[in-house]
C-alpha cells in the first residue's frame, strides 16, 4: 500500500470549504482538471453517494473516475473510495480550523491511499510506486489550489 498526504491552508471557514467540496454538481466549475460530473445516486451527500468525474490527464486525454462516499462528517471529514485497475483507492479529506498568521483558516489534509487488490497491482506498485506517488501528489496539490481559489472567490476575497 502506498500513501500520499498533502496539507493546504485555506483562508476560509471549514463550513465554507466543506460546502464547496461536497457540492458535486459544481465541482467541474472550480476543479481545473474536471470536465464534467455525473451523479450516479440521488439525495443528500452521505455514505453510498456515488458520482463519476471526467478528468483531463497530463497527456491531454480524458479519464473517467468513479467515487463513492464511505464516510461524511460535515464539516470535518470526507472519506471516498475509487476503484482502479488492480488497485483500490481511498481518499480522506480532513478539515481542521486553525489559526495562521493571526487569522482563522482551514487546514485541509488529503490522504490518498492505493491498496493493491490483484497480484499485478502489487507489481505495478513496486515498479512505478515513486513515480505514481509524485503524480498523485501533484494532482492533490492542484486540486487543493483550485479549492483555495474557489473559497477566495466565494468569500469575495479574490486578489486583484
Amino acid at each position: 500500500m502506498s500513501t500520499v498526504t498533502v496539507t493546504e491552508f485555506i483562508e476560509a471557514r471549514a463550513d465554507d470549504v466543506w460546502a464547496l467540496l461536497v457540492d458535486l454538481p459544481v465541482r467541474a466549475d472550480w476543479l481545473c482538471t474536471v470536465g464534467g460530473v455525473e451523479l450516479l445516486t440521488q439525495g443528500r451527500l452521505g455514505p453510498g453517494t456515488a458520482w463519476r468525474e471526467t478528468r483531463t490527464r497530463p497527456d491531454g486525454g480524458d479519464q473517467a473516475e468513479e467515487f463513492v462516499v464511505l464516510e461524511a462528517r460535515p464539516p470535518h471529514r470526507l472519506v471516498l473510495s475509487s476503484p482502479g485497475i488492480g488497485v483500490d483507492y481511498r481518499i480522506t479529506w480532513t478539515l481542521r480550523t486553525v489559526r495562521r498568521r493571526g487569522r482563522g483558516c482551514t487546514a485541509v489534509t488529503v490522504e490518498h491511499q492505493a491498496v493493491p487488490i490483484a497480484p499485478y497491482g502489487r507489481v505495478v506498485a513496486l515498479l512505478f510506486g515513486g513515480l505514481a506517488a509524485r503524480a498523485v501528489e501533484g494532482a492533490i496539490r492542484r486540486d487543493l489550489a483550485d479549492l483555495a481559489a474557489a473559497a477566495r472567490r466565494a468569500s469575495g476575497a479574490e486578489a486583484a
